[in-house]
């Protein structure tokens, strides 16, 4: 597999490399974490100008038509960053569920104020129950005269707060084939209650309430009578993504650990000058090393598998390896930073909140190992 990257894919990595490096150091992340969304809305402007917004979308709808590697580019610069923009939620979720299932009228009507910063999005799938799996959607959706009404609740909405609109999942009466639709909601909608909360390592998340919330006919998103497939694929894809966020967390922590253990002395000598200290520095090097690489390899692969077990496969083991090394490399920085690791003073504290955020992320690397095997032994012939 060849993961040399083309000169445009380095051209975008130092563009994002060199903006990341400007605007993202300690002060800016405070000031970010204290704004009602959590991020900078001239960030976010700054990422459309640059024309990031519209990276995985198609060029027909305004986009740029980039693929996986370069949302594993630019995720993993966020990574290194530690930015909080809602990139996830707005274009790579919901986003790309309107690019999927949306009709054209739909795509051009919601996808172009995305692209161009103007609207943030969400989607709200998970509720209460989601270890249940995927498909676990209570949210029914019923007919209103000619449009819809929602009931239900969402839980762990990524950055629902400060979301325009919301895609909403919700199952269809039995009459309609009870599969799974999905809906565009506006954050004003009536009988829409929306709880905020701030995310562990930065960003926010919020639950969502639909008491008889009644939409037009319009705000469905296409006619499918399940859209499942749709929404697996979105995760996949997404899980791919913060793999790479990961490996720029990762890579962030370690440089700041090594540079530590340079400068602390005890007894006269730096931390580092220890042989346990550099074998140890070493492992991490390799943990960072590997988990790069698997990023990598999900962002080609991922995109490349029309079958969706093979897709499956692929998001699957990257979250897994990943998982494994983010923990591995978080672990040992804290402990060769003392007790210091663990304080706000140092940006390392939020860089080990945001790894364990993504290990628990769409699911656990536990679930992901069983959801791995089980793949697996389905895709073998008997």
């Amino acid at each position: 597999m060849d993961l040399a990257q083309s000169e445009a894919q380095q051209m975008l990595r130092h563009s994002i490399e060199r903006y990341v490096t400007e605007h993202y150091d300690q002060q800016r992340r405070r000031q970010a974490a204290q704004d009602p969304g959590g991020f900078k809305r001239a960030n976010w402007q700054a990422f459309a100008d640059l024309g990031w917004l519209g990276l995985p979308f198609a060029e027909d709808v305004g986009g740029v038509g980039g693929g996986s590697v370069e949302v594993a580019i630019l995720m993993e610069e966020f990574g290194r960053g530690l930015a909080t923009e809602p990139f996830l939620g707005t274009v790579l979720l919901a986003g790309a569920l309107i690019a999927k299932c949306g009709t054209p009228e739909q795509q051009a009507e919601l996808l172009q104020p995305v692209i161009e910063g103007h609207t943030l999005l969400s989607f709200a799938h998970y509720e209460t129950d989601a270890r249940a799996g995927l498909s676990t959607v209570r949210t029914a959706a019923l007919r209103s005269g000619s449009g819809w009404m929602l009931q239900g609740h969402k839980t762990n909405v990524l950055d629902g707060g400060s979301a325009d609109s919301h895609v909403v999942s919700a199952r269809l009466p039995d009459a309609e084939g009870g599969g799974i639709a999905l809906f565009v909601m506006p954050k004003d909608a009536v009988g829409l209650t929306l709880r905020d909360a701030p995310r562990l390592g930065g960003g926010r998340v919020a639950d969502l309430t639909f008491d008889h919330v009644v939409l037009a006919s319009d705000a469905r998103l296409g006619s499918s009578a399940d859209e499942m497939t749709a929404i697996e694929a979105a995760i996949d894809r997404a899980i791919a993504a913060i793999g790479a966020e990961a490996a720029g967390l990762m890579r962030s922590m370690f440089e700041a650990t090594l540079e530590y253990t340079k400068v602390r002395k005890q007894f006269g000598r730096p931390l580092s000058a220890n042989q346990v200290i550099r074998h140890r520095l070493v492992d991490m090097y390799v943990q960072c090393e590997e988990a790069k690489a698997m990023a990598s390899r999900a962002a080609l692969m991922i995109d490349a598998e029309d079958v969706a077990i093979e897709r499956s496969l692929v998001a699957s083991g990257a979250k897994v390896k990943i998982g494994r090394c983010a923990r591995n490399v978080a672990e040992q920085a804290i402990q060769l930073h003392g007790a210091m690791g663990v304080t706000d003073e140092l940006d390392l504290g939020i860089y080990f909140k945001r790894l364990l955020v993504f290990e628990a992320m769409f699911g656990s690397v536990e679930y992901h190992l069983r959801r791995h095997v089980e793949l697996l032994a389905r895709s073998r012939p008997e």
